[in-house]
Order: structure tokens, then C-alpha cells, then sequence
């Protein structure tokens, strides 16, 4: 029954501009470190991720990345080192209505971090995480990172590391993540088509960006973003179409069992039918690793893009729903009966 007492306020639908994700927090990163690139497409795309202000969330670990929160207008949580992924799933599961979003760097989120992650990713928790690679630690002035090539000189490694690094795509596809994809803080208008992308995913939601760090490993990825040589290193994975790269889209990838091949689209051998035709929505989570692979492969271009997503009912919702059930058919509980209903020991 419609309630005539009740004063209603028509609040008109905010538009938002990406001013009104900037808050007010001298930004401080090193002179062109790369991660003001990536605020400013986290700011610009956020208008369109559909959701207020005050239902997102920016949590952090420890590391340059992390300062992330202070730098958004929403709420936000710098929080301790390695563990931004479980108090994320601590705030998401707290008000599912919230949209949270984790910043965080390779060495946060693949080291100390890395159960978190892993176990974020196989519970399918609808997080969106944004790790920024730059292959380092720069917060602590350059030691080796998870990700840090195999022989990679620093302070810690004086003589080269002698570690393997973490391939982030399949680390995350291993562990059950619904989406994932790559990009760079160079190419900003990539960078905002995946973040957009995330936003809108359901689920556990991983971007890894390639970042670059000045200081401590300047020019890490500069093959990759340099005009001159970034078409013949880079291959741009779009749904349905061939992976084709190079000047003049004269280079493609066809597979020869499970192994990809590169073939020359002009020699007359070859041609654009041959090639490796990118889908996204595989259900098999093969044709990521081969993609993935491609970074541990000489010679081979790397792969920018969503590599996969797919459905999987997240965590929260399943969560909620066997709240809901057992409410309606128990009835509402409270603390003191669950700690002595059941199970209480007296210790004499």
C-alpha cells in the first residue's frame, strides 16, 4: 500500500566525469613512472563502470602501486603487504553491493601475496585486480621481483637471479580466474578498453599491466612500446579474428599441433587462413597457455588482450544465497547461539 506520508526527494542521476575520481592527494610517483599513466585511465574509464562513487572500493598491499587508494575519490584501504586480495574478499563479502577493486604490483601480489591470490582467483570472488608489472621492487629500490627475467641483475642478485619468474596469465588462469587479460601503461586507449572490460565482468576479474619503472628497471618493456618496433613484438588479441602482427600485418601464427608457428603472410606459402584464430569465450583453458606461452618464447610476440572469459557463478552469490536459504529455514541466528548451542568444551 502506497504510504502518503512519506516524503519522497527526487534525486537526480549523477553524471560523473573522471574529475570526480581525483581526489584532492598530491599524487607522488617517481618523474615518469608508469603508473600515473594508469591512474589517469583508471579515472577516465570510471565514469563508465555504472557505478557510484560511494559503492567503490580501491584496496592496496604495499608497494608504489599501493598508494593507489589515496589517489581515488572513493572509498579506499592501503593496507599490509601482500594481503590486499583477502581483506578485498573481507570487504566484498561484508556488502556484496560494493564494487571493489585491488591495486597492487608483481611483488604484492605474487609473492607475499600469492596464496591470497590464488585462492581469490579459484573461489572466483567478484574482485577486480589490477596488478602493475614492472618486473622489480621499486618501493624498497630495486631487488628482483616474482617476475624478474632469469639472470636479471640487482641489488639482491648482484651476480643474476638464478630464479624462474611467475608467468602472471597462466598463474591466474591455473587458479580458476574468469577473466584475464593484459595490457600496458603506454597505450592508454588499450588500457581503458580493459579496465572497462573488467568493470562490466562478473566474477573474478585479473589485468595484468605492464608498467614501467624508471629508477629501478627503465626501458623493461620498451621493444613492446616503442613506435618503431612495438608492431613486430606485440600481437593485439581481439575475439574471432587471426593473430596477425607485425608493420604491415605481414607476419601471422598458425599452430602445428600445439605449437605455434610464425609464418610469413607474403611469401606465397601462407596465407591469413592459416592463422590462429583468437576466442576469448574457450571454455578449455588450453588455448591460454599457448597464448601465454608466447612471452617465454624467443622471437615471439606478446600477447595484449583478454585472453579468456567465461562464466562461473562467483563466490559472493553463492555465499549470499545459502545465507538467505538457511535464514528462511532457521531463522535468523546470533552470536551467542552459535558460540553455545553446539560443540562447547569446558576446559577444567
Amino acid at each position: 500500500m502506497e504510504n502518503n506520508n512519506v516524503n519522497t526527494i527526487n534525486v537526480p542521476e549523477v553524471k560523473y566525469t573522471p574529475k570526480d575520481f581525483a581526489s584532492d592527494v598530491d599524487v607522488k610517483w617517481c618523474p615518469g613512472c608508469g603508473d600515473y599513466s594508469i591512474l589517469a585511465q583508471v579515472q577516465r574509464t570510471s565514469p563508465d563502470f555504472g557505478v557510484k562513487k560511494e559503492n567503490m572500493v580501491w584496496i592496496s598491499g604495499i608497494g608504489c602501486s599501493s598508494r593507489f587508494p589515496y589517489y581515488m575519490n572513493t572509498y579506499g584501504f592501503h593496507t599490509i603487504h601482500g594481503r590486499a586480495a583477502a581483506i578485498a574478499t573481507g570487504v566484498k563479502l561484508a556488502n556484496p553491493e560494493l564494487q571493489v577493486w585491488v591495486a597492487t604490483g608483481d611483488g604484492d601480489m605474487l609473492s607475499i601475496g600469492g596464496n591470497h591470490f590464488i585462492h581469490a582467483c579459484r573461489k572466483n570472488i567478484n574482485l577486480k585486480i589490477v596488478m602493475f608489472n614492472n618486473k622489480i621492487y621499486g618501493l624498497t629500490k630495486g631487488q628482483y621481483s616474482p617476475t624478474s627475467e632469469k639472470g636479471k641483475v640487482t641489488k639482491s642478485s648482484p651476480y643474476g637471479t638464478v630464479d624462474y619468474p611467475f608467468n602472471a596469465i597462466k598463474l591466474a588462469t591455473g587458479s580458476g580466474a574468469t577473466f584475464v587479460a593484459r595490457t600496458m601503461d603506454r597505450d592508454p586507449k588499450h588500457l581503458q578498453e580493459m579496465l572497462s572490460r573488467a568493470a562490466k565482468h562478473n566474477g573474478l576479474a585479473f589485468i595484468e599491466i605492464y608498467q614501467n619503472c624508471p629508477i629501478f628497471n627503465d626501458g623493461a618493456y620498451l621493444p613492446l612500446t616503442e613506435k618503431e618496433t612495438k608492431p613486430d613484438n606485440v600481437v593485439v588479441l581481439e575475439h574471432g579474428k587471426p593473430l596477425v602482427f607485425g608493420a604491415n600485418k605481414n607476419k601471422g601464427i598458425k599452430l602445428d599441433g600445439l605449437n605455434p608457428v610464425i609464418i610469413d603472410l607474403e611469401d606465397g606459402k601462407n596465407s591469413i587462413n592459416d592463422c590462429f584464430v583468437h576466442d576469448e569465450l574457450d571454455d578449455n583453458p588450453t588455448r591460454v597457455f599457448l597464448l601465454a606461452r608466447f612471452t617465454d618464447i624467443p622471437g615471439f610476440p606478446t600477447p595484449i588482450g583478454v585472453f579468456r572469459q567465461f562464466h562461473k557463478t562467483p563466490y559472493d552469490i553463492d555465499l549470499m544465497n545459502q545465507i538467505d536459504f538457511l535464514t528462511e529455514k532457521k531463522g535468523k541466528g546470533s552470536y551467542e547461539k552459535l558460540m553455545f548451542t553446539e560443540n562447547t568444551w569446558e576446559v577444567a
